[in-house]
């Protein structure tokens, strides 16, 4: 096996995943009341294939042909989808247990969507690319309705798939598009074939519609029409997995397919991603501060948060890659201390409770959850001195050194916007009058995940705290870009 696939083992972490999910099958299928042990055991392959992508190193090496790629980037992103999956199913098991929908097929279609977002880091090829996409892509849209009996769910779920296959379809058109006109589907090949030269306007054409498939995977604008639908309509675990892993996954494969193989064509899709984010950020910022429904909000922050992600590609430096990376990074523990907060939102007779307004008065009825979103709200209103401020900070200033002033001078007022729909949820916890309260959260596992998520927030300007993230990013982008 090792002699027809050399470099087998940078897959190891893959392959393991891939055979747990089966081991989880067999266990919910054949176990009666085996939900806890497939979500630990979830867990625990998750936190076994996180050291087998450690073990990789950060040297480049391919397998399968070239069609799959490990290097620092891939392995710092990895790491960023794995924590995120691993977190999303430690969520997700006291939600379903009070909302009496335990199910072993969560954890298990979880297993696979991360298997798929692995593959989608590691792509060096269209055909790996696709094919890491159409595995998470499947996972997600069985996900988004998996609660059967609720209108809202299966609304989301079938508007996801609607057009996530309309996408699918678009990325697989330029994909042919381009082998079409390159001859090749390899990204090395891709790149040796451009290289000096003038592309083709076929491959140009393909290159964009490969870009509106993978915009959609990001909730970019124009393609993020799905997105406040789903969020809203899905269950709130599902929703807290959708903000992170599938987003990291989707711009590692973005940046590398624009660095790698299209990297001399820079001057054709710099001026496409430009626009995605500064309408990205401009739509997150403005449409959001109408919402009253607290997931629809993070939906819309979620897409003002992608346009300020997709600044460290338009720089397109090292800095501007490792920009990007400590902004997912950061992006992560934000959302998912948020979100496992919105969890939390539970009256004994109502159940989940999602309407901002339902906030009011929670800093005397609950001062120290109030707190807590206190602190994930002013992060992702990027105020100093906050994690979420440096994450704006990493990606800002590569495009100043880059000339961009202009590009910069929207970002900034785009968070300065969007602080006003952040600020004031914290507003209506502090200065409105108080209502009913929230029953207390009673996970440890949930309280440990809040707990940690706030003091990362607060601590990342210690640079014990914050040296690893940086160091990381920036190793692992040289690496990327030099390719």
């Amino acid at each position: 096996m090792t002699e027809l696939f050399p470099n087998l083992a940078i897959a190891y972490g893959e392959i393991f995943l891939a055979l747990g999910a089966m081991v989880l099958l067999m266990v919910g299928v054949f176990k009666k009341d085996s939900v806890n042990m497939v979500s630990w055991l979830a867990v625990g392959f998750m936190v076994i294939t996180l050291f087998l992508v450690l073990g990789n190193g950060g040297e480049q090496r391919f397998t399968f042909s070239n069609m799959f790629v490990a290097d620092g980037f891939t392995q710092f992103m990895k790491i960023l989808v794995l924590v995120a999956s691993g977190l999303a199913v430690i969520m997700s098991r006291e939600f379903f247990k009070l909302e009496g929908d335990n199910r072993f097929e969560f954890p298990v279609l979880l297993v696979l969507a991360t298997i798929g977002m692995m593959v989608m880091v590691s792509a060096n090829d269209l055909m790996s690319l696709y094919m890491g996409i159409e595995l998470q892509s499947l996972a997600l849209y069985v996900l988004a309705a998996f609660k059967r009996d609720s209108e809202r769910s299966t609304e989301a779920g079938l508007k996801y798939f609607v057009l996530g296959a309309l996408s699918s379809g678009i990325l697989l058109y330029g994909c042919s598009l381009i082998y079409g006109f390159v001859g090749s589907t390899n990204f090395t090949s891709i790149a040796t074939a451009l290289y000096g030269g003038e592309a083709s306007i076929g491959a140009i054409i393909g290159l964009v519609f490969v870009l509106s498939g993978l915009a959609f995977k990001i909730s970019a604008v124009p393609f993020h029409m799905w997105t406040p639908d789903v969020y809203e309509g899905s269950q709130t675990p599902v929703t807290a997995f959708f903000a992170v892993a599938p987003k990291v996954a989707a711009l590692a494969l973005l940046a590398r397919t624009l660095y790698v193989p299209f990297g001399e064509l820079s001057s054709s899709w710099a001026q496409v991603v430009i626009f995605m984010s500064v309408a990205s950020m401009l739509l997150g910022s403005f449409a959001a501060i109408m919402q009253t429904n607290i997931k629809r909000l993070m939906a819309y922050s979620s897409i003002g948060h992608v346009g300020f992600a997709l600044l460290g590609l338009i720089a397109g430096t090292t800095d501007g890659l490792k920009g990007l990376m400590i902004y997912m990074a950061i992006y992560l523990v934000m959302n998912v201390g948020m979100f496992v907060c919105i969890m939390s939102m539970r009256r004994k007779e109502e159940g989940m409770v999602e309407d901002i307004g339902e906030l009011s008065g929670l800093g005397q009825t609950h001062p120290m959850f109030a707190a807590f979103i206190s602190i994930f709200m002013f992060s992702l209103a990027g105020v100093p001195p906050l994690a979420g401020f440096f994450a704006k900070w990493y990606v800002i200033i590569p495009i100043v050194t880059q000339g961009h002033f202009v590009l910069a001078t929207i970002a900034v007022l785009a968070s300065v916007v969007g602080a006003y729909y952040y600020i004031r949820i914290v507003k209506v916890m502090y200065f409105d009058d108080p209502v009913e309260g929230f029953v207390p959260q009673k996970s440890y596992a949930m309280k440990i995940i809040m707990t940690l998520s706030a003091i990362l927030v607060l601590a990342f300007i210690i640079p014990q705290i914050s040296r690893p993230v940086l160091d990381g990013a920036a190793n692992a982008a040289q690496g990327l870009v030099q390719n």
